[in-house]
């Protein structure tokens, strides 16, 4: 292992499970960058047509992400803090 990483020791990476979750939630990050962006647009160039569709779009796009991943959610059995793939 490269001497610089050394800190990396013994520390392990997410779960599948971790990962599947972050990998359900992508569709709302990817809203809510689209959202940010869509906000910064704003702040710098001003609040034409344009950006008012933009922001309209993103904010629509940022609203059906959040549903969907909502519902995943809301389908997936409870994990708990003693759960397997918690365990320490």
């Amino acid at each position: 292992m490269n001497a610089d990483l050394h800190y990396l020791d013994g520390l392990e990476g997410p779960s599948m499970a971790e990962l599947a979750e972050i990998e359900a939630e992508m569709p709302l990050i990817e809203a809510e960058v689209e959202w940010l962006d869509a906000q910064i647009t704003v702040l710098t160039v001003g609040f034409n047509e344009v950006t008012r569709q933009m922001v309209r779009r993103a904010r629509r796009e940022r609203l059906r992400a959040a549903c969907t991943v909502l519902a995943a959610r809301a389908a997936r059995p409870r994990r708990y803090a003693t759960s397997p793939d918690r365990a320490a």
